[in-house]
């Protein structure tokens, strides 16, 4: 493992308090190139005593960023908007060297989160209260919507940039503090470069402060803080039960984006050619490491042999390998070690009945991408997350049984149905146990504008649009009474 003496130098200090500062933990975390094995930097990991400091000062810090003017917010996310145009390049290199990203998912990144911001920018003219009638003569009821207060958001990995803005830009325009916590593995792209743009964009010290550290120093504390008012987090759906119990215990609000498995249902009057292009899409992109990725895809038997021929000759083209080449679509794993879990999952559901058609070997972190057949709806493959460049493909005897294999299964994040019926499709999504359903489409779909968000164990809560709002604002009811009332 060699230190990569470079660009990624200057990331190596906290963001605490509006200062740049190194952590005062006895730890270090080390961020390292998942596909070279590369040190990029190492710095000092944050304690509870940065983690105070930073909620302490976002506290105070946020009271004065909600009374500024609504233009003034708006202008600080429009200029932070101009720095991700500005910084494009270098945000992409960060991406791929970082966490993994191939170019063509950095920079479809890259557009997802400056969208959001985009979209963010607005939010300050969007905060609408009421005023109400009452039952009482002379009173006038007022109800005002407000921010938060200080938002404690824990960054992902796969998709750093974009699921940590999700949260970031939203929170900041409404006029809330933010504290994040990037994982570990991503603490640039999950949180420092996120610090310096909106640093950058003239953001008032402290409102916004980022804490890397490890889990078992700063992770449970960073949750039952007395100050945040409400916990964002996008990861597995076990940690983010942890989270969840946590912060119920402390009576802390919650918007958690968990796992999925989620499904594809080709019915037997699809486009065969079109299901394939977006299925083999909705799983491989990213290297499948999406919450929204395809786990299954369920095919009905009367298509199925065609299909699966065409899926395979379509995988077949997929380059694989080094992120940074412009022509690869499956890159590394985050980890070696997730390589080695996939393939022992296509081992285990080889036992259980599956044929391996294509791929199922491994070079360090980078898993060829891989095709299980003849996959049953019980098949331990089928009901986890994979989170991984596996496609399962799994027969379906007609439109009952593909929603009974499609429904079968814990999560309820995302999925899709391809049929040439466009009212069949309609009828078939509203039965399908999603959050979110998209006909003759793929499942990896996020748009700024609109809710996102899962149901069962794929989490809680909802983002996007006006559901951003209304998650990381508050509403207080304040009365008038204009003239005295008769108590008696």
């Amino acid at each position: 493992m060699t230190l990569v003496q470079s660009k990624f130098a200057k990331w190596n200090k906290q963001f605490i308090a509006g200062e740049w500062t190194e952590g005062t933990s006895d730890k270090t975390i080390k961020n390292i190139n998942p596909y070279n094995s590369e040190l990029l930097v190492e710095m000092k990991a944050s304690s509870q005593e940065d983690l105070d400091r930073a909620y302490q000062t976002a506290y105070k810090a946020g009271k004065e960023w909600a009374k500024a003017p609504l233009g003034v917010r708006a202008q600080v996310i429009y200029k932070a908007l101009a720095q991700m145009d500005e910084r494009k390049e270098e945000i992409i290199e960060l991406l791929i060297a970082e966490a993994g990203s191939t170019r063509i998912k950095a920079e479809r990144e890259w557009t997802a989160a400056r969208r959001i911001m985009e979209e963010s920018a607005s939010f300050p003219y969007r905060m609408k209260g009421d005023i109400m009638g009452s039952d009482i003569p002379g009173k006038e009821n007022r109800v005002v919507r407000e921010a938060k207060g200080v938002v404690g958001m824990i960054g992902p990995w796969n998709f750093p940039l974009h699921l940590c803005m999700r949260t970031v830009a939203p929170a900041l325009a409404l006029g809330n503090g933010v504290v994040i916590k990037p994982a570990s593995d991503t603490p640039i792209t999950a949180g420092l470069l996120i610090a310096d743009i909106f640093d950058q964009a003239g953001l008032p010290k402290g409102v916004l402060s980022v804490v890397s550290g490890s889990g078992s120093e700063i992770g449970d504390a960073f949750v039952a803080h007395p100050i945040p008012k409400i916990i964002s987090f996008t990861g597995s759906t076990e940690v983010g039960k942890g989270i969840g119990k946590l912060a119920g215990e402390n009576l802390k609000e919650v918007a958690l984006e968990l796992g999925g498995d989620n499904a594809m249902i080709v019915l037997d009057d699809a486009d065969i050619d079109r299901a394939v292009e977006a299925a083999v899409f909705g799983k491989f992109f990213h290297q499948g490491q999406i919450c929204m990725a395809l786990n299954r895809i369920i095919v009905d038997d009367s298509i199925y042999d065609t299909f699966t021929d065409k899926f395979v000759a379509k995988v077949k083209t997929l380059p694989f390998g080094d992120p940074s080449d412009p022509k690869t679509i499956v890159g590394p794993l985050i980890h070696e070690k997730e390589a080695e879990r996939l393939l022992g999952v296509v081992e285990e559901a080889q036992k259980a009945g599956a044929k391996l058609l294509y791929g199922g070997k491994a070079n360090g972190s980078v898993l060829e991408p891989t095709v299980l057949s003849e996959v049953t709806g019980d098949n331990p493959a089928a009901q986890k997350e994979l989170f991984g460049p596996v496609a399962l493909l799994i027969r379906a005897k007609g439109e009952e049984d593909a929603l009974r294999i499609m429904n079968s299964s814990e999560y309820g994040l995302s999925g899709s149905v391809f049929t040439t019926n466009l009212e069949r499709g309609y009828q078939v999504a509203q039965q399908m146990e999603t959050g979110m359903i998209h006909v003759n489409d793929q499942s990896v779909n996020d748009e700024a504008h609109v809710m996102f968000g899962g149901e069962k164990a794929s989490g809680v809560g909802r983002f996007g649009g006006e559901w951003a709002i209304e998650k990381f604002t508050r509403t207080r009811w304040i009365s008038i009474q204009h003239q005295y009332r008769d108590f008696f």
